[in-house]
C-alpha cells in the first residue's frame, strides 16, 4: 500500500476525489488532503506520500511550484497533476519537472484509475530496480572467500619469501605453481561520468542499475565477476580486489615464460575491455607491470602495474597501458607507497587518529625492510610530511599551531638519528593534527546551524529567502544543511522561517499601529490574506484578535 496526498483549493474536488473510488483496491492509501502548494509541503514532510495528485491553480503556492520543490526535496515521490483547457501551456512545462502523468478537467474517475495503475506500475518497477541491486550487493558480501582474499592480497603488501608463500599458497588451496607471471591492475576512473551517462538512458538493464546506484564496490564487483569468470575459463590464474583495484595474477606453464605470459596477458586483456564495454558499459584502464618469474617478485610486478595506472591521464581511456611501453625499466630503488599516501590523507580528515597511527607505521615498515641507509630515507619522509601538509591545509588546521614552526622542518628530520626516532616524530605531528580535525568536525555542526539563525534573524523581512540562499551563504550543500538544521533544532527549516516571520509579527501588532498588510510586507508575506491565514493557523487566532487581546492586557495591568 502507497501513501498518496490529494491537493486542490476546491472542496468540491477534494471531495470527489475522496469519495470517488475505494483507493484501497487501487494499492493506495490517502494519508491526508491540502488546499494549496504551502499546505502541501508540510504534509508532504510530515506523511512522506509516494504520490502526490495536485491541482496546477492554486493560492500561495501552485502545483508547477509545488513540483519544483517536490523534485528538489523528496525527487522519488511521484507527481500527477489535474489542470483545467486553459492551463495546457502550464501542464506542457510540467514534462521539464518530470511529473508522471497530468489530466485535464473535468475528468472522469476512470481517468483517475488508470494514471493511478500506470503510476504504481512505474513505483513498482522501481523497487524491483532497488531490490535487484540490494540482492547483487548481499551476494557480494557473501560469496567472497575472505582467506583467500588476503593472503593474495598480502602478496602485494607485505615482503614474504618464496617458501613463505608457497606454504601459505599449499594451506589456502591457491595453485600458484608456474614458470612465469604477471600482474595487471584494473583502474575504474570514470565512474562518475557513467553515472551521469546512465541517468539519461534506459534503466532496464543491470548494467543501468549499477550505473544508477553510484556504488563504486558494486561496479568493481560486477567487473570482478567478469574478469574472474574470463580468467577461469582460460586457466590463467586468478583475479582478485585489493585496495579498491581489481588485480589479476597471471600464471605460464611453459617454458618460455617471459614473452608467452606477456603475449596472453594483453591478448586476453583485450578480449576483458570489450566485454566490460558490452555488458556493462564502463570505461576502465588497466595497468600491466612487467613478467616476472618467482612468487616474490609479486609486490614490484604489482607497483609496475600501479605505477602504469599513473599514465591515465596521458593515455585514451578504455585501454591497456604496459609499463614497459611508457617506462625505461626501473632500477631497484625505494617508492613512495601512493595508495598509502592516499589511505593517510583520508585518515587524517576523517579523524581517525588510531587509524593514522596504524598507516605511519606501515609506511616506516616499508623503510625498514628495504634495508637502505638512513640518509637514503630522508626524501622519502619529505614526500610523507608533504602529505600531511596538504591535509593541514584542506582542513584548516595549520601545522605551525600544532607542531612548531615549519621553517625548522628540515632541521627536525635532520635531527632524527634513527627511523624509530623520526617514525616518533611524524606520528606526533599526524596525530595531533587528527585531533585537532576530529575537534573541528564536532564543533561545525553547531557552528553552521548558528550562522543560518542569525542569517535568518537578519534577512527574514526578504520575500526571497529561501534554504539555497541560506546553504549558498553557508557554502554547503542543501541536503547536509536540511539533515544538521534538523538534528540540531528538532524542526525544518521552512518552519523555524515560519516561526521566525510570526514572532515578527506578533511584535509589530503589539508595539506598532501598522495595519495587517503593512505588517505582512514586512515579515515577508505578498498576499496579506495568507499572512491572515499563517498567522491564525500559527498562533490560534487572527491578527486582529491578538492586538485586540494584546491591547486589553495592557488597559487592565495584566
Amino acid at each position: 500500500m502507497y501513501n498518496l496526498l490529494l491537493v486542490d483549493d476546491e472542496p468540491d474536488v477534494r471531495q470527489r476525489l475522496m469519495n470517488g473510488m475505494n483507493w484501497s483496491d487501487q494499492g493506495f492509501n490517502v494519508v491526508d488532503t491540502a488546499e494549496n502548494g504551502l499546505e502541501a509541503i508540510e504534509r508532504i514532510e510530515r506523511y512522506r506520500p509516494e504520490l502526490v495528485i495536485t491541482d496546477i491553480s492554486m493560492p500561495f503556492m501552485n502545483g508547477l511550484e509545488l513540483s519544483d520543490w517536490i523534485r528538489v526535496e523528496y525527487p522519488a515521490t511521484r507527481i500527477v497533476l489535474l489542470t483545467g483547457y486553459d492551463e495546457f501551456e502550464f501542464a506542457k512545462r510540467a514534462i521539464k519537472l518530470d511529473v508522471d502523468e497530468f489530466i485535464l478537467k473535468p475528468f472522469s474517475m476512470e481517468e483517475i484509475v488508470q494514471a493511478l495503475v500506470r503510476v504504481k506500475q512505474r513505483i513498482e518497477a522501481e523497487e524491483r530496480r532497488f531490490e535487484d541491486v540490494k540482492m547483487l550487493r548481499e551476494h557480494y558480501r557473501t560469496s567472497l572467500p575472505v582467506l583467500r582474499e588476503t593472503f593474495l592480497a598480502s602478496l602485494l603488501s607485505r615482503k614474504m619469501s618464496h617458501s613463505q608463500i608457497v606454504e601459505q599458497a599449499r594451506t589456502y588451496e591457491v595453485a600458484l605453481d608456474g614458470t612465469g607471471y604477471a600482474v595487471s591492475v584494473i583502474n575504474l576512473q570514470h565512474y562518475d561520468e557513467q553515472l551521469k551517462e546512465g541517468n539519461n538512458h534506459g534503466l532496464n538493464s543491470q548494467s543501468s542499475s549499477l550505473q544508477i546506484s553510484g556504488d563504486l564496490n558494486l561496479q568493481l564487483f560486477a567487473i570482478l565477476n567478469i574478469a574472474g569468470e574470463l580468467w577461469s575459463k582460460r586457466k590463467m590464474g586468478r583475479v582478485f580486489l585489493h585496495q579498491d583495484h581489481i588485480v589479476l595474477l597471471s600464471i605460464s606453464r611453459t617454458s618460455d615464460q617471459s614473452n608467452s605470459i606477456l603475449r596472453h596477458t594483453i591478448t586476453l586483456l583485450q578480449e576483458l575491455l570489450l566485454q566490460i564495454d558490452r555488458l556493462l558499459k564502463l570505461k576502465v584502464t588497466i595497468g600491466l607491470g612487467d613478467p616476472i618469474s618467482r612468487l616474490d617478485e609479486l609486490r614490484e610486478a604489482y607497483d609496475g602495474a600501479m605505477q602504469a595506472i599513473e599514465y591515465r591521464l596521458l593515455e585514451e581511456s578504455n585501454r591497456i597501458i604496459y609499463i614497459g611501453d611508457v617506462e625505461m625499466r626501473a632500477y631497484n630503488r625505494l617508492r613512495f607507497n601512493k595508495m598509502k599516501e592516499q589511505e593517510l590523507v583520508r585518515c587524517l580528515k576523517l579523524g581517525a587518529v588510531a587509524k593514522v597511527k596504524e598507516v605511519v607505521y606501515e609506511l616506516f615498515n616499508e623503510l625498514i625492510e628495504a634495508e637502505v641507509p638512513y640518509r637514503d630515507y630522508k626524501m622519502y619522509i619529505v614526500e610523507i610530511l608533504t602529505s600531511v601538509l596538504k591535509a593541514a591545509r584542506e582542513t584548516d588546521a595549520y601545522l605551525e599551531d600544532i607542531h612548531g614552526a615549519l621553517g625548522n622542518v628540515f632541521l627536525e628530520i635532520e635531527a632524527q638519528e634513527t627511523l624509530s626516532a623520526a617514525r616518533d616524530w611524524l606520528t606526533a605531528i599526524c596525530t595531533n593534527l587528527t585531533e585537532t580535525v576530529m575537534l573541528n568536525r564536532k564543533q561545525s555542526f553547531g557552528q553552521f546551524v548558528q550562522q543560518a539563525m542569525e542569517y535568518v534573524h537578519t534577512h527574514f523581512a526578504d520575500r526571497e529567502l529561501s534554504i539555497n540562499q541560506v546553504c549558498n551563504y553557508l557554502h554547503i550543500s542543501v541536503g547536509y544543511f536540511s539533515s544538521i538544521f534538523k538534528k540540531e533544532t528538532t524542526v525544518t527549516f521552512v518552519t523555524y522561517l515560519i516561526n521566525i516571520r510570526m514572532e515578527a509579527a506578533k511584535e509589530l501588532l503589539s508595539t506598532t499601529d501598522l495595519k495587517a498588510f503593512e505588517i505582512a510586507e514586512r515579515v515577508a508575506f505578498a498576499d496579506p490574506n495568507y499572512f491572515s491565514f499563517t498567522f491564525k493557523k500559527h498562533i490560534g487566532i487572527s491578527p486582529k484578535e491578538y492586538r485586540n487581546r494584546i491591547a486589553k492586557e495592557w488597559s487592565t495591568g495584566t
